[in-house]
């Protein structure tokens, strides 16, 4: 099962949203530790989204989109 994860066909484009999360971050001025303290979560939450090693849902996009002052669209497409 695991290696099904890492064959999407959308790991590509994947990236590049966590490419696109982490720049709106750095953009904004925010270090991982402020945005996870308003979301109410550790660093390493932050961290683990930034490096790819934890998939983030819509709604976590929606909710760092905010804090990031984008839009979704800007981070998705």
């Amino acid at each position: 099962m695991i290696g099904i994860v890492n064959k999407s066909v959308y790991k590509d484009d994947y990236k590049l949203v966590v490419e696109r999360l982490k720049r709106a971050r750095l953009d904004a001025g925010l270090s991982q530790q402020t945005v996870a303290d308003k979301l109410g979560r550790p660093q390493s939450y932050i961290s683990k989204i930034e490096s790819g090693e934890r998939r983030v849902d819509i709604i976590e996009v929606k909710a760092l989109a905010k804090l990031y002052n984008q839009k979704i669209e800007e981070l998705v497409s």
